[in-house]
């Protein structure tokens, strides 16, 4: 993952990892996050390592001796970083050893455990683009799909395709934070790198993810590289690309693309024929088009007189936008259009998260499809504490307490889930269970316009790179909470931890949820099937972003304001109750 400490030093039973700071005199925050960030790395992800006390020391070579302090050390026996001097660390390290309880560590087995990691999206798409394996980036263990074998299918697919001339799409189907993004980032490049005759490119019609991606991988290329940014933004560009912008390409000439190898990220959320067409002709002037987003970007790669592969990455319940079409367009375009085009999924495709309506289902029957077990990614790994968590989600918007209550107790005691009724505390609580460099935010749908009285203002839009990249020092970045991002902002990205904000718009009422939007001055029903579906998806989608743990924000509201009234919050709040939540305690961190 790019992660080198100076040093792990084993010695009996603790593990001490050392940061040295040659001519620093002081012990500045960002490198005791370091030291702090290492420990953690391997408490996480080191197998060898997840039982064992981690004492992270950061040793400035300029520093003068400050003497002796103690340690405060966190349940997982990660304990603070510790600041210190050269002619300090020996007696650091021997009066530590002298006072802690341990089991001694055989070193070799220790060394040879495994390091499993399960990075955020933009580290692995860093580590991609600096030439690693998926399989070096992602855990193998028995629980989770391998990522590498939805890799192997892929490449087996694009393979076929060019030895005979073939034409095909693929569906990768999984559920959210399975990895299907990074499967995606992971054929661009290695397709890219390994065959640049191909010209591969991951695209995505998610604006703040390209946005984040991209100024991710131009600073790190910019910093390994010693290149200015800009450069190596330009660089960074031509693999990864919002949707938009090819497509605008592609009515420049009648030329087919560069691109041989496509990956679609988030392609659910493709446009229909009439937003397609209503966007075209207002925002572009082309007045003569009249394509839906599938079947032109199908089209617009069928130019190809040879082969070409169109990869789809498809989450489950996740359209939350007017005009998004799910996979009925693409269904529609290759039934209709494009018959001659080799078609595979998996088998998972035909499940309700998928195709939630019968005429998508009529579509898929008149497709000739080959599934294949690799194209669905099952287990949720955006989570490397909690597997169930999107489970657990799923049952919570779809009204299935005593489901959501069995699905929490399983992954309670390593994903903590709290909810309170007070934002501060809320805060604080993010505050405190960070540790290192970890991020964390407060997060709140799109349609929660009456948060406002508590500070939390959805209207002010994020700028996502700063907001996802910036450090501590940035008061715009996420880590000072003033700044909240709604589910445009963070689809297909995640933080450590989250602060999900829960308004009035999707209340729970007589046992049931119900949906709202703020109009004018006060709360309307909402009563068409398609924003109803669009609502659910955007707390599935908030509910779905913490990596480690997440505490929900419940208003109590204001008997005075009739567009607070408790009432719209109580019972949403007791609700969160009965699946198997807890109350943040004060004290209780």
């Amino acid at each position: 993952m790019g992660k080198r400490a100076d040093v792990v030093l084993v010695i009996g039973g603790v593990i001490f990892v050392l940061e040295f700071k040659v001519g620093a005199d002081t012990f500045d925050r960002a490198a005791l996050e370091q030291a702090h960030d290492y420990a953690l790395d391997l408490k996480n992800f080191h197998r060898g390592s997840h039982h064992l006390s981690i004492l992270p020391i950061l040793v400035a070579t300029k520093a003068l001796p400050k003497g002796m302090t103690s340690l405060h050390w966190a349940e997982d026996q990660v304990a603070e970083p510790v600041g210190v001097c050269p002619s300090e660390l020996a007696n650091l390290i021997d009066t530590k050893l002298a006072h802690l309880k341990f089991d001694p560590i055989e070193p070799s087995i220790w060394a040879r455990s495994g390091y499993q990691p399960t990075p955020t999206i933009v580290e692995a798409a860093q580590a991609l683009y600096r030439d690693h394996n998926v399989r070096e980036i992602s855990r193998s263990d028995a629980g989770a799909k391998n990522l590498g074998d939805t890799t192997d299918c892929l490449t087996g697919i694009i393979e076929h395709s060019k030895r005979n001339h073939r034409k095909a799409i693929c569906f990768v189907t999984g559920v959210p934070g399975a990895g299907k993004t990074l499967a995606g980032l992971n054929i661009a490049t290695t397709r890219a790198k390994d065959h640049s005759d191909e010209h591969a490119v991951f695209l995505s019609g998610n604006g703040p993810l390209v946005d984040v991606l991209r100024e991710a991988l131009a600073r790190d290329e910019s910093r390994r590289e010693g290149i200015s940014k800009s450069k190596a933004l330009r660089k960074v560009v031509s693999f990864v690309q919002n949707i938009h912008h090819f497509r605008d390409e592609a009515l420049k000439d009648s030329n087919p693309p560069d691109e041989k190898v496509v990956v679609f990220d988030e392609a659910q959320r493709a446009w229909g024929r009439e937003q397609t067409t209503k966007f075209m002709q207002q925002k572009r002037g082309y007045l003569a088009f009249e394509d839906s987003e599938p079947a032109f970007l199908i089209r617009y790669m069928d130019r190809h007189d040879d082969w070409c592969v169109i990869i789809c990455l498809v989450g489950g319940g996740q359209e939350i936008n007017t005009g998004e079409a799910g996979l009925a367009e693409w269904l529609f375009s290759i039934s209709k259009q494009f018959t001659a085009w080799d078609v595979y999924s998996s088998y998972r495709l035909d499940d309700p998260d998928y195709i939630w309506d019968e005429m998508t289902i009529a579509a898929l029957s008149t497709v000739k499809v080959e599934r294949k077990d690799a194209l669905h990614l099952g287990v949720s790994m955006r989570s490397f504490r909690a597997e169930s968590l999107s489970d657990f989600t799923g049952h919570v918007v779809e009204n299935r307490p005593d489901q959501a209550r069995q699905a929490y107790e399983k992954i309670a005691e390593r994903y903590p889930i709290v909810i309170t009724r007070n934002l501060n505390e809320a805060r604080s609580w993010l505050r405190d269970k960070a540790r290192g460099s970890e991020r964390f935010g407060l997060i709140a749908s799109s349609g929660a316009n009456r948060l406002r009285p508590e500070g939390i203002f959805v209207k002010a839009k994020v700028d996502a790179p700063i907001w996802f990249l910036n450090d501590r020092e940035d008061v715009r970045a996420s880590y000072y909470m003033e700044e909240v991002a709604t589910e445009f902002d963070v689809q297909g990205l995640e933080l450590d931890w989250v602060g999900m904000c829960w308004d009035a718009d999707f209340r729970y009422e007589q046992r049931r949820w119900k949906h709202y939007s703020f109009r004018g001055t006060k709360w309307q029903r909402t009563n068409a099937d398609e924003r109803q579906l669009y609502l659910k998806n955007a707390y599935r989608v908030i509910l779905t972003r913490a990596r480690q743990g997440m505490v929900i924000f419940v208003p109590v509201g204001n008997p005075v304001d009739p567009t607070r009234h408790p009432s719209f919050y109580d019972e949403t709040f007791n609700y969160l109750l009965r699946c198997g939540l807890t109350v943040l305690q004060k004290n209780k961190m």
